[in-house]
């Protein structure tokens, strides 16, 4: 006796079995938009922070929710919220029926900042000593990247990176308040570390060379030499705060 015939393939299956199958418009249509976009507010927030942080938006430039909806794709409706979220963070100024001023770094931010860092930097790289080899091997490997980006030009990517490598020592230190603490200056460290490297491109050689002094200081157990050179490098900030730029 014979086996009953299969049943014909549904189009289904058949589509299944044939991997060079065309995909209709619709599920192409689909798949384009499977993944969503984040809110408008938060798309115009990290385009302006970013501008800010990496200076395409300096100190002074007056910025229009006109301009900023055509920019990011957006109504002027988001433009506004991502605005007032811009100014509780404190790098822009609200100004009625006229539009967002940046605000500039000033002499004063910089030496918070600067008296601030210390105090956590400071404690951190004493309390890191001795230093674990997860922690060295990380540091060489910002060492690296840094330099990599020096070479390039690429200074906001290399201010980025400075902030990791003393991110890096802080997080080591094992108090976690601290580290929220020292997370909070994130986009202040930031933002003042582009300024520097535009403005002083010779910055980044010497910043590159204490970094080593740090890593090597950690490597051999001396904390107090460690403490002192990152006391040097830190304060290095309020120099250019009151014109003493060396």
């Amino acid at each position: 006796m014979g086996m009953p015939a299969a049943p014909p393939a549904t189009d289904r299956q058949t589509s299944e079995k044939q991997p060079g199958t065309t995909q209709k418009p619709a599920e192409k249509h689909a798949e384009k938009h499977a993944v969503k976009q984040p809110p408008a507010a938060d798309r115009v927030y990290a385009h302006v922070k970013q501008g800010v942080l990496e200076r395409r938006y300096e100190g002074g430039t007056l910025l229009t929710e006109g301009e900023l909806a055509e920019a990011v794709g957006v109504s002027r409706t988001p433009v506004r919220e991502a605005l007032l979220r811009l100014e509780v963070e404190g790098l822009i100024r609200l100004y009625p029926k006229k539009g967002a001023l940046v605000l500039p770094v000033s002499a004063q931010e910089i030496a918070d900042v600067v008296e601030t860092r210390q105090l956590v930097e400071e404690h951190s790289v004493r309390k890191t000593v001795p230093a674990s080899p997860r922690l060295i091997a990380r540091l060489e490997e910002l060492l690296e990247q840094q330099r990599a980006q020096a070479a390039a030009g690429d200074l906001a990517g290399a201010a980025v990176t400075d902030r990791c490598f003393h991110a890096e020592i802080v997080r080591s230190g094992g108090n976690e308040i601290l580290s929220r603490l020292y997370d909070q200056l994130r986009d202040r460290q930031l933002r003042m570390g582009v300024a520097v490297m535009h403005a002083h491109p010779d910055r980044i050689t010497k910043t590159l060379v204490e970094h080593r002094e740090i890593l090597e200081a950690l490597r051999s157990g001396d904390a107090e030499a460690a403490v002192a050179i990152v006391h040097r490098h830190v304060s290095w900030f309020s120099n250019l705060a009151r014109g003493e730029v060396r």
